[in-house]
């Protein structure tokens, strides 16, 4: 007898387009999990490209309103859409994309039996670090769900502080991948040792902290090149930065690219920098490079040494200083960032959209078998966090340990 595939309904409140890096994951992984049928949220303009990763897409309707004092209102009128849409489809198991922005509250309002996975993506943290509204609609989604999920245990650590601690058994690490199988690695012609030709891709905001990369720039002893890909508030800022500190001819700003362009294009540089200062969910990016075969300097977050371990080199987040000494050591040691780029391309074959797909896949399947559902006693629904520490590859060495996280 052939088992009926898992009917799970998920969304995200905005374009359905992959404009983002939680947009392209989303799309990445239900388009590679297996045995389900996904009936996805979310809103117009829909990338029609983007849409097939999904076997229904459904646009609400419900005029999208930000925090302020036409918020609740608006939660109240999408769970209402909502609901009719919960009750119409009867999904085996909902996914919640964000913990606790609206439309999470509006699926753990409207769910009744049927169990939620949450899946935090890491804005959600941030907003919730920032706002009692945001931790309490936080909690009011985690409540309501059967599991957590998390893409690092650093980020699992502080959902669980967040929530102060009341759902830690809820809570599961699976790590996000990319689709491996769309990775093409160029020969790349290297000059040896000297000044590198460094490329750094994301948001332009504070917290990205680009500016450590460009006034890193100003405080090497080689004369690296720097191409800045991706827009964003602080762009314009940027550029005049750049040009305070005699770094015009070094340091080049490129427009957005879409996935397939930027992957074309990492094979051309010789390294790739990672400047995030404050929470970074998990960091894509970062194993997209390392895919493509480059060497990585890192901001030293919780989470992105967890991803990467002893297979990038590591400094001080928000230090222009430390950054240039690692650019310039990385610069002299050929030798060395050789065998970077080689533990890159190891550590990013661990990284499989399919392995992640395949996880959550098996999460939801013991969710829907009644295993772990609110009020289910001390069950612990998924792989609990695993260990970090030392010089593993980011710590996870892909079983589920059930350890259980410091209640501290």
């Amino acid at each position: 007898m052939i088992a009926k595939p898992l009917d799970i309904l998920t969304g995200i409140n905005r374009a359905s387009e992959p404009s983002s890096g939680s947009v392209i994951l989303v799309g990445d992984l239900y388009g590679a999990m297996p045995d389900t049928h996904t009936t996805f949220l979310g809103r117009e303009p829909v990338d029609q490209t983007w849409k097939v990763a999904f076997d229904r897409l459904i646009t609400l309707s419900t005029t999208k309103r930000p925090h302020g004092p036409g918020f609740q209102p608006y939660v109240d009128e999408l769970t209402r859409e909502v609901g009719t849409l919960v009750d119409e489809i009867q999904p085996s198991a909902i996914h919640a994309q964000y913990l606790g922005f609206a439309l999470s509250l509006a699926f753990a309002r409207t769910a009744g039996s049927i169990p939620i996975i949450a899946i935090a993506h890491g804005p959600d943290v941030m907003v919730a670090q920032r706002s009692a509204l945001q931790r309490e609609a936080m909690n009011e989604v985690a409540a309501a769900s059967a599991a957590i999920v998390a893409p690092t245990a650093a980020l699992a650590d502080r959902i669980d502080r967040l929530t102060g601690h009341r759902y830690t058994d809820r809570l599961n690490v699976i790590p996000w991948g990319i689709r491996l199988s769309d990775v093409r690695v160029r020969d790349r012609q290297t000059a040896g040792a000297g000044p590198l030709s460094l490329v750094h891709a994301g948001r332009l905001d504070d917290n990205k902290s680009t500016i450590t990369a460009v006034e890193a720039l100003a405080l090497t002893d080689q004369p690296h090149h720097l191409t800045v890909i991706g827009e964003g508030p602080l762009r314009q800022q940027l550029e005049r930065r750049a040009i305070e500190l005699g770094l015009r001819g070094r340091v080049r700003f490129d427009p957005f690219l879409p996935r397939a362009e930027l992957w074309r294009r990492l094979s051309d540089y010789d390294a790739f920098v990672f400047t995030t200062k404050g929470l970074e969910a998990f960091g894509l990016v970062l194993i997209e490079a390392q895919a493509h075969g480059l060497p990585v300097a890192y901001s030293a977050l919780p989470g992105a040494k967890e991803i990467l371990g002893s297979t990038g080199i590591p400094y001080t987040p928000g230090d222009p200083r430390t950054l240039a000494v690692a650019l310039d050591d990385m610069g002299r040691d050929f030798h060395g960032r050789e065998a970077l780029a080689k533990s890159a391309i190891d550590n990013a074959r661990r990284h499989d959209i399919a392995t992640t797909g395949r996880r959550l896949y098996e999460l939801t399947l013991h969710v829907t078998q009644g295993d772990c559902r609110p009020g289910a006693g001390s069950y612990v629904c998924g792989p609990m966090w695993p260990g970090v520490g030392g010089d593993s590859v980011g710590g996870y060495d892909g079983e589920r340990t059930g350890r259980r996280a410091a209640q501290s």
